[in-house]
């Protein structure tokens, strides 16, 4: 009895000297590796780097930056179930435990034991807590002294922060493989769907990959992603998640993904790359790429799509009509196999997606081979232009489905560059931008980047500030010849027209409808270089444009955004918009933190709750007044006749109200259109980067308009046409064309009057002759504009008669091609 008593009471001593021994060890390891632990409290703020998403009106995906693919969601949004999957297969203790879960310490190591030998994967005992204290707070190292930090960061954790918001770190943080971070971002990458549209394998699936997500690749590991996601039906089934008849239903069902890309709906990379560069400029790199944001941006996917394929088909159009074919892109020699010899060529830069690689079979038929083996007949009208192939070459293509037959068209990555962009002329919304070929081809953006000459495109801003001065449509001004000294050593400036012939006497209307350069430059004369300098500014075209002559026909440079957005004005009764890429930013929680609108709501108010009883509210532009409404309605009916009677003439086919104007640089280096219905306005540029000619008679009508008007033939398919809007101080008196006089003759047009102006009191332009210095003793053609006379206004001049001072270039002459027309 007493051997037994002495067992005994040796075995509590030793128990208790076990007991205080194995506290003290735990004492001094807690002490030693508490020291320079991580400050755990940092969490509390802590806002995980998430993706910065880019919407286009319609609420469609239409990009992404990101260094890490993450999208943010709040505990309150994740579903319950998907919580359960995680639980169960991560941490089925997390809410009971306070951080470490010794009950599953024990498990782990009484099942790593059994499997002593075999090649099972060890079992792991880490909590969500912990796993949360290493990714966030330590280091992947393997080692016993970081799982011991490990342990007493997650103690401090539970001691710190709720369980529901460990759940929103560990969930939005997790890696879970294929870029995706956070249990949002993979449900996208991987199924295309969002949080609350999974259903239970899909969420067992996603839980199945923290541990290693690579190892249960859905295609190349199926089996095994399939069985570690029905590990965890069953651990959900066990833990009481779902029941039995669940859980065979489940385990049968097949695991189906998609690829990520299918979420963005249109191709729009120039205009994305505008809106990355002004978000980063506004919030910084770090907001941009980690913040989170949501953009809500103002692009029109449908009119993106019909922009991008309209400045393609012109820039197409004028390869084949104005360069030759620039010879195959590689050449197979042997022919056996060239199907799968097709393969293994590399796509060129700036092949479209919807073209293919061919290969000429025979040439004397034009027959074509394709990658999947089947044979083709080349179009008839290309044979000619690809009449240096030979056989085995291999050339790109484009089928063409008509509603007769399949046309193969030979095709080649065009040299020609250009851009077009559509805004609201209301409120200055980009709605649409592409800024040339292809973006991988070329990352310049010729809408916003390029500064090039902007020939007669600039005119309507000379003819706006001389209606603004009190002229009309139907003043009369000289289409005479003229001259100007542009000073010592410097050569005389002869401004011509473009078809090298004279009007005589001819309305503001006719002149700008014809774009005669002659009656431009004696306006500018009229209305002075310094008021047409600040017109520029005003309308946001030019802050700098110097004050000489040679400027008036559109020898300085600008964007196509600038030019464009200044037509605006225009159409929409006088005011300035702000182009603009962004209507609203949130951050990662939904707060707006930035809005851009030109556009005020009339009568409307927070507390406004909306009924049927209620008016459709009235949205006003706030821009500024800068041209008086009758004016811009003046403006937009000239620019409507350009398009009736003018160097646009072809628009007549749209059969919709239509204004807008050519534009072309000397030896067409440049070409433009810019117009507007009174929904939509569009600009277009077309021009080689290095600037060199387009060829003879190549003009901004025959080269850009094409453009323009496939782009306004697309966007308002199916629209019933809308008049422009007429200011209420406008008079419309109908007038003879030629004399500008009122006529009562079916030849008449409408012409509109503001304020007191009538066709009487505004019949003239009153400018000087200029000619060279005395020295020179040279005189325009003989004839000078006197101006004033009810009668012929040309008048021969006296060869005997002293000069008139000429114009210097301090005076306003300058420098430069200027434009045609």
């Amino acid at each position: 009895m007493k051997i037994f008593k002495f067992i005994f009471a040796s075995l509590v001593i030793l128990g208790l000297v076990g007991a205080v021994t194995g506290f003290a060890f735990l004492f001094f390891m807690w002490n030693e590796f508490s020291q320079d632990l991580p400050d755990h409290k940092k969490l509390e703020n802590y806002e995980p780097p998430i993706t910065t998403r880019v919407y286009a009106n319609d609420g469609s995906l239409i990009g992404e930056f990101a260094r890490e693919k993450r999208v943010f969601t709040p505990i309150e949004v994740i579903p319950q179930n998907l919580i359960n999957a995680f639980l169960s297969a991560e941490d089925q203790n997390f809410y009971t435990h306070k951080g470490v879960d010794f009950t599953g310490v024990a498990r782990a190591i009484i099942i790593n034991f059994k499997n002593a030998g075999s090649n099972k994967r060890l079992v792991g005992a880490s909590t969500i807590t912990q796993q949360i204290a290493k990714n966030f707070l330590l280091t992947n190292e393997v080692s016993y002294e970081r799982k011991i930090k490990e342990a007493i960061l997650a103690f401090r954790l539970e001691q710190n922060f709720s369980k529901d918001r460990l759940l929103e770190l560990y969930l939005n943080q997790i890696y879970l493989g294929g870029g995706a971070y956070g249990v949002a971002a993979a449900a996208e990458h991987y199924f295309d769907k969002t949080l609350d549209e999974l259903n239970y394998p899909e969420m067992a699936y996603l839980a199945a990959l923290p541990k290693a997500p690579n190892n249960y690749h859905p295609i190349r590991q199926e089996k095994a992603a399939i069985a570690r996601r029905n590990w965890v039906l069953a651990r959900m089934n066990e833990d009481g998640y779902i029941n039995k008849d669940e859980l065979n239903e489940f385990k049968d069902t097949p695991l189906v993904t998609v690829a990520s890309e299918s979420e963005i709906s249109v191709d729009a990379p120039y205009f994305l790359e505008e809106v990355r560069r002004r978000i980063a400029d506004q919030y910084g790199s770090e907001s941009l790429y980690k913040g989170g944001l949501v953009v809500r941006s103002t692009l029109d996917p449908e009119l993106q799509i019909m922009a991008r394929d309209a400045l393609r088909e012109g820039l197409v159009s004028y390869d084949r009509r104005l360069t030759s074919y620039r010879g195959a892109v590689t050449n197979i020699v042997s022919l056996d196999d060239w199907g799968n010899e097709l393969t293994l060529i590399e796509r060129p830069k700036g092949m479209l997606p919807t073209w293919e690689m061919a290969v000429l079979l025979d040439r004397k038929k034009f027959e074509l081979g394709l990658i999947n083996d089947q044979k083709i007949i080349l179009d008839d009208r290309d044979h000619g232009w690809g009449g240096e192939l030979k056989r085995g070459d291999v050339v790109m293509i484009e089928t063409i489905q008509t509603s007769e037959k399949a046309l193969h068209r030979l095709r080649q990555v065009p040299k020609i560059q250009g851009a077009i962009v559509a805004l609201d002329p209301d409120t200055g919304r980009i709605l649409a931008m592409s800024g040339g070929w292809d973006y991988e081809l070329s990352e310049f953006n010729r809408a916003t980047q390029a500064l090039r000459q902007t020939g007669s495109a600039f005119k309507p801003f000379i003819y706006a500030a001389g209606l603004a001065k009190g002229l009309s449509p139907s003043t009369l001004i000289s289409d005479g010849p003229l001259e100007f000294d542009a000073g010592p050593g410097q050569d005389i400036w002869r401004p011509k027209n473009y078809n090298e012939k004279y009007m005589g006497n001819i309305t503001l209307r006719l002149a700008l409808e014809k774009s005669r350069n002659l009656v431009t430059v004696r306006l500018a004369q009229y209305v002075g270089m310094e008021t047409v300098s600040e017109y520029a500014r005003l309308f946001g075209v030019k802050d700098d444009l110097a004050p000489h002559l040679a400027n008036s026909l559109g020898s300085a440079e600008t964007t196509l955004l600038k030019l464009t957005s200044g037509y605006a004005t225009f159409e929409n009764g006088g005011r300035k918009i702000t182009p603009n890429l962004i209507d609203r930013v949130q951050d990662r929680r939904g707060k707006t933190v930035f809005n851009e609108s030109q556009m005020k709501c009339m009568g409307c108010s927070d507390m406004m709750v909306w009924s049927n009883d209620i008016a459709v509210p009235e949205l006003v532009n706030t821009g500024d007044q800068i041209l008086d409404a009758g004016v811009a309605y003046q403006m937009t009916e000239i620019l409507h006749g350009v398009a009736e009677r003018g160097t646009a003439v072809r628009l007549r086919e749209l059969n919709r109200p239509i204004a807008g104007k050519t534009g072309t640089t000397n030896d067409s280096k440049d070409t433009w259109f810019i117009g507007y219905t009174p929904d939509l306005l569009a600009g277009v540029f077309v021009g080689y980067d290095e600037p060199r000619s387009l060829g003879d008679k190549q003009t901004g009508s025959s080269v850009a308009l094409p453009i323009f008007k496939d782009f306004m033939m697309a966007a308002h398919e199916g629209k019933k046409p809308k008049p422009f809007r007429i200011p209420n101080d406008v008079n419309l008196i109908k007038v003879d064309p030629k004399t500008g006089l009122r006529t009562t003759s079916d030849s008449g047009i409408w012409e509109p009057f503001t304020g007191d102006t009538d066709p009487e009191n505004t019949r003239y332009i009153v400018t000087p002759a200029y000619v060279a210095p005395p020295a020179n003793n040279f005189y325009t053609d003989g004839y000078e504009f006197n101006g004033g006379n009810e009668g012929n206004a040309w008048q021969p001049r006296d060869p005997n008669s002293a000069p008139v001072t000429p114009l210097t270039p301090e005076r306003g002459v300058g420098s430069g091609t200027g434009g045609l027309y």
